[in-house]
């Protein structure tokens, strides 16, 4: 576990600490392309088996199990070996690149992510990017530095590129337009406004919406959504964050995706099996077949 998780997670506050029930399962299964098992949550965590069994009963067949350190990236790659429905996405966090820098171990931290992206379960490098509200001024260099090597990773393995981006929208595409963006590149938990939502699907970015979109104060995020094409929507967890309406701060888990899809369907005033089909032959194209 990261620290930039640890972090996030005492800083909640929250008061129920157990999983929220199921959802009513989706016709149409779908991915969610971005979660955190590794990360034990709450008072009734679950183990990775119990995720997925969940999950696929839910109507979700897969996830990506995206990494922030060495260890988490190790970790993706294992479950992934372990079961058919996990894919894995291996990287240094941009919040955990000035770690490794201080240390002096960033370039090998980088070289471990390198070995680890041939492995032919490993479909994306993810999460990497820049995060201006965690990260001050001094770890910054870092950061960058990190991102960049990241995107040479994507486009050495021929694999997608997952992005975190937090508060450094601006960043984030001039750098992907100054380096050249991977050919699959996903903006993680997007969350920037309509205009970034268009400039993002200019350049044929996906984004993908988390459980946040369903948030009373993320109005960005439904404008972002409403402009952005259907086949560049994905949908993800980010589980055990971001829990959707009506469980916000309760443990987030793959199998609350139909939660978010529902809602998804709704703003956008589409048929929820037919946008469902679509968001998983998008996560496919993304990720290859699972």
């Amino acid at each position: 576990m990261t620290e930039t998780y640890v972090t996030a997670r005492e800083k909640k506050g929250r008061k129920d600490l157990t999983h929220p029930e199921a959802p009513e399962p989706l016709a149409v299964a779908v991915y969610d392309n971005h979660c955190h098992l590794e990360i034990d949550d709450g008072d009734d965590p679950l183990t990775l088996d119990e995720q997925l069994a969940r999950a696929e009963a839910a109507g979700v067949s897969g996830v990506v199990q995206a990494s922030g350190d060495i260890a988490s990236s190790r970790w993706a790659v294992a479950a992934a070996e372990r079961d058919a429905r996990v894919l894995a996405a291996v990287a240094i966090h941009p919040n955990d690149a000035p770690v490794y820098a201080a240390d002096g171990r960033l370039d090998e931290a980088i070289g471990v992510i390198d070995e680890l992206a041939a492995h032919p379960r490993v479909r994306a490098i993810g999460e990497t990017g820049l995060d201006h509200f965690r990260t001050g001024e001094e770890g910054r260099p870092a950061q960058m530095r990190s991102f960049e090597a990241h995107i040479a990773l994507a486009k050495k393995h021929g694999i997608a590129m997952q992005i975190h981006d937090r508060d450094a929208h601006r960043d984030v595409l001039d750098t992907l337009a100054r380096v050249g963006a991977p050919e699959k590149t996903v903006f993680h938990c997007f969350s920037g406004d309509e205009q970034m939502a268009r400039e993002a699907a200019e350049h044929g970015y996906w984004l993908s919406f988390a459980g946040n979109v369903t948030f009373k104060n993320a109005q960005n995020l439904r404008d972002a959504l409403a402009v952005t094409p259907r086949e560049r929507i994905l949908v993800e967890t980010d589980a055990p964050f971001l829990t959707p309406v009506p469980y916000r701060g309760r443990p987030n888990a793959p199998y609350l995706v139909p939660l978010t899809m529902r809602f998804l369907a709704a703003e956008l005033s589409v048929d929820l099996d037919e946008l469902c089909a679509q968001v998983a032959a998008n996560t496919r194209e993304v990720y290859g077949e699972f």
